[in-house]
């Protein structure tokens, strides 16, 4: 590494694109690039990926922004990474399976019997993941029930980020942050769980090693080097999950502080110094460091509600700018005339970890409006946000401030109607790349560039905040206790619709 080399590239391997940003040691961004890819979904409930498509994109996308900045002054490479994937490899680390992504339900029977069974609460508490079809652990006892002989076959399991790190440095190596989102390590030890490996049927020699978030690979691949116009020298820092990583690049790394992402999904999460889960097992439990810990939950329904609200509703709206869709919303009372709508268009993750639920719009009359809709559902996914949020109270959890970013929470209605569901004041950071930013704040601590991760709270200006308002805050207190109620009420009969379903044509249950 030259004496000109400080900039770190953080690497982003998202859900439909990945994205490279070299980051200057001030936190300014010198250079950026994306390349997308397809996310298939060749039957009902699969969610799949090209893993070559994605190891395509890393290196164009790195390669993008070393020709921007040149070679000489990037100081090294740290990853961030989509969670919950996972493939097959054959002893050559060739793929034997598309990216199972986290979006993935085909394991949705096998989570639900993992949660069933008599110690499922406590698989959850040691492994800090959730029995859920998004986690590998009933992705691989899916493989294991329905396609035995690809199981058997396997001599390895990773995730996609395992892998390109395989292609890109040479070495099977996940870091702790990653396989504590697998359903396979225990927290508390660092080390692989003896019984989900039972369960999944898998050995420790099947897994990649498990290593330090902050772990160094000191070389690329002679391939990668070539791709991307690095030199083969050229430090790698391993990285971690970009839940954990999204609290780093917005400064929510000091205890008590919360930080709320809102996109096409949802998510809220506080850093602690040492793992837990809550009683309930609502939130999960992921690794940022060894010794600094992401609690909290992602829902699946966020900005993509307020998506299918318009195209069913306001289709004369077309798609882009929620600004007019928001300004017919915000024509309704707070309460939505007495209308509540459970927002599980995609099922939903925290609290209740169920691929079982759907959507719903309780209470609905003649005197209801469009706009009631509109207003019901932007307050459905905040409301599900406070649930969360009590998970993580009741897991012990003083949450004293909000940091939130994403597109969303751009809108003034959306600001307003998420401070009143949680009845706090929110922070809103100004813009960063979030995850990326986070993978190069890392790196830049794991290369001895900055003192700690901690500066990351300085380096992330306030650029705006919002108190609740106390009109709304008061109807969502009283709302809150229905909303929350509604999902015990509704299992039977959720499960009773899932039934119903495979028994209809496949064109009634998945409509273009």
């Amino acid at each position: 590494m030259s004496d000109a080399a400080s900039l770190v590239i953080g690497l982003d391997l998202g859900t439909t694109s990945t994205k490279a940003v070299a980051f200057a040691v001030d936190g300014t961004q010198v250079a950026t690039a994306s390349h997308g890819y397809s996310l298939d979904t060749p039957h009902p409930g699969y969610a799949v990926q090209d893993p070559e498509a994605i190891l395509a994109a890393a290196l164009a996308a790195t390669a993008d922004v070393v020709a921007a900045v040149g070679a000489e002054r990037i100081a090294g490479i740290s990853f961030s990474s989509a969670m919950h994937s996972l493939l097959a490899l054959d002893a050559l680390y060739r793929p034997l399976t598309p990216v199972v992504t986290w979006g993935d339900t085909r394991a949705d029977v096998q989570a639900e019997r993992l949660r069933a069974r008599v110690g499922g609460l406590e698989l959850h508490r040691r492994t800090g993941t959730p029995l859920h079809p998004m986690s590998p652990l009933p992705k691989l006892l899916w493989y294991r029930e329905v396609e035995p002989k690809l199981h058997e076959s396997a001599a390895f399991w990773a995730g996609i980020k395992d892998w390109v790190l395989v292609r890109m440095c040479g070495a099977l190596v996940i870091d702790h942050s990653l396989a504590s989102a697998t359903g396979l390590m225990n927290i508390h030890t660092l080390d692989w769980d003896d019984e989900a490996l039972s369960i999944a049927g898998v050995s420790p020699e099947q897994l990649p090693e498990l290593v330090r978030t902050r772990h160094i690979l000191p070389n690329l691949t002679e391939e990668a080097a070539l791709a991307t116009g690095l030199p083969v020298d050229t430090r790698v820092v391993v990285g971690a999950g970009d839940g954990p990583l999204a609290n780093l690049g917005i400064g929510a790394v000091r205890p008590g502080v919360a930080a709320c992402s809102i996109g096409t999904s949802a998510a809220l999460r506080v850093a602690v110094d040492k793992p837990a889960v809550d009683p309930q097992g609502g939130v999960f439990c992921y690794a940022l460091t060894e010794d600094r810990w992401v609690i909290g939950g992602a829902i699946n329904n966020g900005g993509a509600t307020l998506e299918w609200v318009r195209h069913l509703l306001a289709p004369e709206l077309g798609d882009g700018d929620e600004t007019e869709l928001l300004e017919l919303a915000a024509r309704a009372q707070p309460g939505s005339g007495g209308l509540l709508m459970l927002p599980y268009l995609l099922s939903e993750r925290a609290p209740h970890w169920s691929a079982l639920p759907k959507g719903a719009f309780i209470g609905l009359t003649r005197a209801h409006s469009r706009e009631h809709l509109i207003r019901a559902a932007l307050e459905g996914v905040c409301l599900q946000l406070a649930l969360v949020l009590q998970s993580m109270r009741d897991a012990g959890l003083e949450i004293t401030q909000v940091r939130a970013t994403g597109g969303a929470t751009s809108n003034p209605l959306w600001r307003e109607v998420l401070a009143s569901a949680l009845d706090m004041r929110v922070d809103f950071a100004e813009g960063q790349e979030g995850s990326s930013f986070g993978a190069a704040l890392l790196g830049m601590d794991a290369l001895g560039l900055i003192a700690s991760i901690d500066v990351a709270a300085d380096l992330i200006p306030i650029q705006d905040s919002m108190s609740p308002n106390p009109v709304a805050a008061a109807v969502y207190r009283r709302m809150q206790p229905l909303f929350a109620e509604l999902y015990d009420q509704l299992v039977p009969t959720f499960s009773n619709l899932r039934r119903l379903a495979q028994l209809l044509p496949i064109a009634l249950v998945e409509p273009d």
